[in-house]
Formats: structure tokens, sequence, C-alpha cells
């Protein structure tokens, strides 16, 4: 018998279908072994020696894994084809042979897609395990853990709030700071296009003003009004005729197939997709067999792989959407590997894989792949010039149109900002016309920043600059998300005051380690290691070398001395020049004192060197003119009932509302959903009111209260709680109502924080029983329910991205399961019976 070890137990359940009798297949569930998140783990000192630890969860599949390994003639190692996978196997084989269960011959095979032909080939190309990818695995794990281990303690003491840093993750943390900076050095500058709606043969079209008064006009010539508005009636007073006509003829090539990154960055751009999202759903699609290994920056495509997409190009379309010769491509990343083929359909044939999200992703790829391999894109760009007779005033239209559209027939790549300006349609135009002359615009524009980073367009700043690997993009930017160092509005990434703080510190006292070029210069070492060009620890020791005594120097300094040097290294940012000339670090609120960016137990602050006579402050974010700054409480009244005064305040968790003064002031924070700009004295004494009693429950006689708290606004009963949805149901919640949520958080029973049975998110009707899909939050985990039949999700899939069709699709297998069988109770065990005493004679 032949052991076979791969990741997953899906892939392990397919190959032994496909391997037949005399072979075992277990899954190792991912890596096995790491090391232990505590000092000491690698050891410099040893030639980077490091110590390994099994995962406490995996130890049941390691015993079952080591009992077959006792009994198997052959050990088969047959994980994913790239560093990762390579490691896995190493991890498992190094177990092994501690347990001594190794069986004398090992093997090692590789497979980029889990069909029948690939498995049964790779079993009869075996190999060795490659050293050179596990000592890269190796150098890789050692640096992240160095870098990790060393400068977090120093961010921990130095920065107050910081959580970790981290030798990809800081750099593209950065990436996001730097564009936040420019967009906030970004000066707006007017300027105004002036167009006209034309017409000829029955087609309107728009010409721009190209020149005036015999002058070229570019985007920013026409600066205001005044001479938009004269270029205006020019173009309304003039006649125009066609004085030239051009026509070009343009050629687009369909995009290589996908890899890892440009996977990311479509799925982002067309699906909405977070890259971790889409690299669960391309994991699950390879290990069903439906496409190929998706961690892989190669462009090409296998032989046999280019001819079966031309042939399904030819019986989908005709001979004409095939181009005379096969197209082969060269990626253009840097660092780019390229040992694996591109991301590709298994079966060109199959157009469809999987359902909601899969089936979504799959439909990308296999159109994408298919695409690639498919005739160029014939188009004609026509550009026609309108003057008036002077010739000093002229007009340009431009447009295009698709004469033979080859792949754009399946499909077109995604832009991250579109700005296409010459696909419109242009009527035929000769020289000589007259086209009808229907209105002239004259429109205001300002000058725009660059756009903030999407994930996609980040993951493609990335993958340009070298830093980092594709395969790893996925968890770096859901490590930057899960920190708070960014979060995600409208699709794009925003730092976080924490982010620009941690960043700011690394720029200012770790320079070289978070700048670009030294980051991917230090992919390209960690390559080389694995191409067997370098030696793993001499490539650690150089970089420990001169970064160990960076962060001994820098945990040398006082926290005070740490501070200075950022709010002088941060001095333009949070203190930018005034345009009257004025000290910009003079305290707004008392006119005398300076301000300086201060150190605190919750994080950094600008705080005035008068404190406490001057008690102005403002949040580190807020730079600039634009911060407002706390200059002290604002008097909203007094209270009635008291006569001490009601006060508006902002602390370190945010502006909250205060009765009196001294340390036994009454103070209520001002909930989120409530602007601040709208507290008045009556909603100040509303919130100072609280807990609001809303009545004596009718069956205990003990009272409900309304108040609101940690996690937002909830009701209160014997120590049992009910979530409320908004501020105002605090104050307008009745007492029907209240029992009624306190029965139904009743019902949800322990474990669910109390919370209201209210769903996550509705999903609309259940395609084939119509009936209401929710998403809910149970005690396990989120699931769907229809009422009668609940589905746990499973881990691939997150909660937020769950599709109708994904919920239909749980809710159906979950049926067809049946009821969930109840475990039985074991009987009590029955107690010997007592011993009687003798009888006494």
């Amino acid at each position: 018998m032949k052991l076979v070890v791969v990741e997953s137990p899906a892939k392990a359940k397919t190959i032994e279908k496909y391997l037949g009798g005399g072979y075992r297949v277990l899954a190792s569930y991912g890596h096995v072994r790491d090391l232990p998140p505590k000092d000491g783990s690698v050891n410099p000192d040893d030639g980077f020696a490091m110590e390994w630890e099994a995962y406490a969860d995996k130890a049941k599949q390691l015993k079952a894994i080591t009992d077959e390994a006792k009994k198997a003639d052959a050990l088969i190692l047959a994980t994913d084809p790239d560093r990762e996978g390579e490691a896995i196997s190493w991890h498992v084989q190094e177990v092994l042979r501690k347990r001594k269960a190794l069986p004398a011959n090992v093997e090692r095979v590789t497979f980029n897609a889990i069909t029948k032909n690939a498995v049964t080939e790779a079993m009869t190309k075996p190999r060795a395990l490659d050293e050179d990818l596990i000592d890269a695995y190796r150098a890789r794990r050692a640096l992240d853990y160095l870098v990790g281990f060393t400068l977090s303690p120093v961010l921990w003491r130095k920065l107050p709030g910081a959580k970790s840093a981290g030798r990809v993750q800081s750099v593209a943390l950065r990436l996001v700071v730097d564009r936040e900076r420019e967009i906030e050095l970004f000066r707006a500058q007017e300027y105004w296009s002036v167009a006209a709606t034309m017409e000829a043969h029955g087609t309107e079209f728009l010409a721009r003003l190209v020149r005036f008064n015999g002058d070229k006009i570019d985007r920013l010539t026409l600066g205001d009004e005044g001479s938009a508005m004269a270029a205006k009636a020019a173009v309304e007073a003039g006649r125009f005729t066609v004085q030239s006509v051009e026509t070009k003829p343009l050629s687009r090539n369909p995009p290589p197939p996908f890899t890892t990154s440009t996977l990311q960055q479509e799925a982002a751009r067309k699906l909405g997709f977070a890259a971790s999202h889409t690299m669960r759903l391309a994991q699950a699609l390879y290990e069903d067999g439906a496409i190929t290994y998706m961690r892989t920056d190669g462009v090409q495509m296998a032989p046999e792989a280019i001819s079966a997409a031309r042939k399904a190009v030819a019986d989908r379309y005709d001979a004409g959407f095939v181009p005379d010769k096969p197209r082969h491509y060269e990626t253009k990343a840097k660092n780019a590997q390229e040992a694996h083929e591109a991301i590709r359909p298994t079966d060109f044939g199959r157009d469809r894989a999987g359902s909601g999200d899969h089936a979504r992703l799959y439909e990308l790829i296999w159109k994408r792949a298919l695409a690639s391999q498919m005739a160029s894109a014939r188009l004609e760009r026509t550009t026609a010039e309108l003057a008036d007779p002077t010739g000093r005033t002229a007009l340009r239209a431009t447009g295009q149109v698709v004469l033979f559209p080859g792949f754009l027939t399946l499909y077109e790549e995604g832009r991250d900002d579109d700005q296409d300006e010459d696909s419109r349609r242009l009527p035929r135009l000769r020289e000589g016309d007259a086209p009808h002359k229907k209105a002239v615009h004259a429109e205001q524009h300002f000058s725009q920043p660059p756009p903030r980073y999407s994930e996609a367009s980040l993951v493609k700043k990335m993958e340009e600059l070298g830093i980092g690997r594709p395969s790893t993009y996925a968890a770096t930017l859901q490590t930057l998300k899960d920190r708070e160092y960014v979060r995600l509005e409208k699709n794009r990434f925003w730092p976080e005051e924490s982010g620009r703080l941690v960043t700011a510190f690394l720029e200012r006292f770790f320079e070289r380690y978070v700048s670009y070029d030294f980051t991917a210069g230090l992919e390209e070492e960690l390559d080389d290691i694995s191409g067997g060009r370098a030696q793993w620890q001499a490539v650690l020791d150089a970089f420990w070398r001169d970064f160990k005594p960076k962060t001994a120097e820098i945990m040398e300094q006082k926290p005070s001395e740490v501070t200075a040097a950022l709010d002088d290294f941060l001095g333009p940012y949070l203190f930018p020049d005034k345009e009257d000339g004025t000290d910009p670090r003079l305290c707004p609120a008392c006119g005398e004192g300076r301000l300086a960016l201060r150190g605190g137990k919750f994080g950094a602050f600008v705080a005035c060197s008068n404190y406490p006579e001057c008690k102005f402050t403002r949040r580190f974010g807020q730079g600039g003119e634009a911060a407002g700054g706390d200059a002290g409480p604002v008097e909203l009244g007094s209270d009635p009932a008291t006569g001490e005064a009601v006060t508006l305040r902002t602390g370190r968790f945010g502006p909250y509302v205060q009765l009196g003064d001294g340390k036994e002031a009454k103070r209520g924070s001002i909930p989120k959903d409530l602007p601040q700009g709208d507290v008045d004295l009556e909603w100040a004494l509303k919130l100072l009111s609280l807990p609001r009693t809303v009545g004596d429950h009718p069956e205990t006689g003990n009272p409900i209260t309304a108040s609101i708290g940690r996690y937002g606004p909830y009701l209160a009963h014997d120590g049992k709680y009910a979530r409320l949805q908004s501020t105002a149901e605090v104050f307008e919640t009745g007492m029907n109502a209240a029992v009624v949520k306190l029965a139904e958080a009743a019902a949800k029973g322990p474990g669910a924080r109390g919370a209201s049975r209210e769903p996550l998110k509705m999903l609309g009707q259940h395609p084939r029983t119509e009936l209401e899909l929710k998403l809910m939050e149970g005690r396990y985990g989120p699931y769907v329910t229809d009422g009668t039949t609940n589905a746990t999700l499973p881990k691939t899939v997150a909660p937020d991205a769950l599709t109708l069709e994904e919920a239909a699709q749980l809710i159906d297998d979950r049926a067809a399961k049946g009821p969930a069988k109840k475990k039985g109770r074991k009987a009590p065990a029955k107690k010997a019976a007592a011993k009687k005493a003798p009888k006494k004679t």
C-alpha cells in the first residue's frame, strides 16, 4: 500500500477515486506545524535554527498519517506545486521522521490540475523534495518572524496603540498612507471646457473646443468663467464646417490568461470580491478539478490547453475568430517566476462550474482564458476637425467604430479608473460638411487628486513594485483590515489614525525597511534562494546584521524622545503653512501656547504647551486647518432640575455631554447615529437621564430599562438584555414592544449576548420554494434559514459575500440530509447495590 498525503480532504477524496486500489490518500489540512509565537523560535546565533511546533488541532490528523505511514510501503507527498506546498510536504516528512514512521521510499509528485489524466501522469514522474524551495520557505518564514517579533515590541513600548508591524504588511500600509498624503497636499485647479452638440445625417455627436483666437486649447487653458464664456460666445456665433477627417485603423489584442494577481484585480473590479474571498473561491474550484492551480505568476498555457482553447473558439464562433497562430504571452510583472501555467479551466468545453460566487468566478476565468486565444479586435478611429471661416476657432470630434469584435465578443478587461474618451460613435463626415449646431455648453471642472487605492489597484501596485508575492497579497490586505490600520469605504482604502502613525514611526526610525526598493530587493534575494542562486542563512545574516542593532538603538530611546522626533517629522502634515503667514503651531484657543504632538495611553494627539491652563486638544489624524480641535467644553444650557451647567465635550473616546463639574459629574456618550451638530440641550438632558425606565414587566413586576452601552442601545430586565436598533428607540420603545423584544432575545438562548433575533441580512426569496431567506448570527457562527431549515455557512464563504443562490443551495443541501439526529444521552451507570452487613449472630 502507498500512502499519499495532500492538503485538503476534498482533494484527498478526488485523488483516491482516481488512483483506485493500492493507494490510501489522507489530508494534512494545510500546514501541520509552525514556529511557536514566542521569543527564541528562530535563533540567529545558531545559524538561524528554528524550533517547530505541531499545531494542537492537527494532532488527530497527524496520528492518522503516522499510523498509515507505519503500514505503507511508500510515502507520496502530493501537496500543491509551489513553495508552500513543498514546505507542507517537508513538514510532514520531518514529523514522520521524528516519530520513526517514515517509509524507506519517499517521493514527491506535483500536478497543476486535479484531473484524472494530470494525477495519474504525475504519479509516473516522481521526484525528490526541492531543497531550494524548502530553503526559500524557511528564509521567508524566519524573516517574517524576526521582523514581527523584533519590531512589534518596539512599537508597543514606544507607540501606544500600535499593534504590529510586518515585512510586507508595513510597506503595503505605507502605499495607502502615501496616497492619502498626495490627496491631502493636492490643490484643486479650476478649469472650463467648451463643447458643442452637433448633428449630421440624423446623428448627434459632441465636438470639443480645441482652438480659440488662434491659440491651442489644453485642458487647463480656460481657467475661469470669464474666458470660458468668451469662448462659448465665439462658438455660438461661428459657423463650422468640416476641415479634415482622419481615419486610422486600430487593433486590440486580448489580455493573457489570469495570474494570481490579475485574477484578484479583475474579480475586485467586475465582481466586487475581496482578494481573500477570491482566493477561497479559486481554491475550491481547483480542488473540484474545475481550474488549474490558482497560485501562479505565469501567463502561458500548456500546448494542449492552447489547442483545446482554439478548438472551443472555433466550435463556439467560427474560424474567423481563431488567430492564424497560437498566442504566446510573457509576463511583465517584476520578479515573476512563471513556474506554473496561468489560471485556466481544465476543460474548455465546460462553461459553467459551481454555483453562486463560485460560478461567477469560474465564468470570469473561463472567459479570460478562452479570449486569450481569440482573434484581435479590429477598430477604426475617426478624428474630425471643424473650423469657423476665420480658422481661429476650431472644434474636434473623435469616435471609433468596431469593424470586427474578435475577442471583445466574449471578454473585455476591466479598468480601475475608466476614462474612455473616443468610444463614442460618429456619423460619416466629409470635408466641407456643415453639421447643424444644436447647443453649446461651457462646463466648470476642478482637477482631481489621484484616487485612493482599491483592492485591485493596490494589488496591481504591489506587483509592479515587486513587493511581496501574489500568493500572499490577500492575507496581507486582510491583516491591514484586521489590525484596523485601514478601512474600506466604497471599495477604497482609507488609512486610519493608527495606520498613519505607525507608518510615520517606521519611516522616521526604520526608513530603509519600509522603502519600496529595499523590500523589492529583498524579494529578489528570496527568489534567488528558491532558484538555488543564494544561500538562505547568508541572506538572513546580511539582513539581521543591520536590523537588530537598529531596533536596539530605538528601544533605548525614551518615549518622549520618540514623540519629539515624530512631532518634527510630521510637522508639515500636522501644522501646514497658513496662507496668512501666521504660525501654524499657535494654539487657536489661548493664542499663546504652541501645538505639538503628544503621546498618551490611548495613542497620539495634538495638545497646547500651556496645559493644564489651556485644554485645547485635537486627534492625531486631524491635520492642519481642517482639524478644528477641542478648545474645551461648549455650554449647552442649564439643567432645569439642578441648575448645573450642561456642556458638550470631546474625550479620548469621542464626544460626550456632561452635567456639572468634577470627578463625580454625570456623563453620557453621544451615539454614532446622533450627529454631534444635532446635540442641543434637550438631547443632552435625554442622554444624561439614562437609563430610562420603560415600566414594570407584567409577569415579574420588575423594571424594564432602556439605555446605551458599549455595544449600542439595549433593553434590560432581570439580568437579561435585548438589542435596540437606534438611539431613538431608547426613548420611544413602549412596554408592549419591550416585552416582545426581551422574549425574542430569551428565545435565542445563551451565547447570543442577549441580542434580538434580527437578521444580519435579508437575502430575498428562495428561487425554488419562494420562502424568505435570512442570514442570521447563531451561537456557533452565521447561518441561513428559510424559517424551517437552518444551514450553517461553510468557513470558505464570507457572510458579507453570501449570494442568494449560494444561500438557496445551502438550504437545499441541508434539507436533503433530513433532520439533524439528536445524540442520545448515555444512561447513567447503575450504582452497585450496597452490600448488606452480615447479620449479627
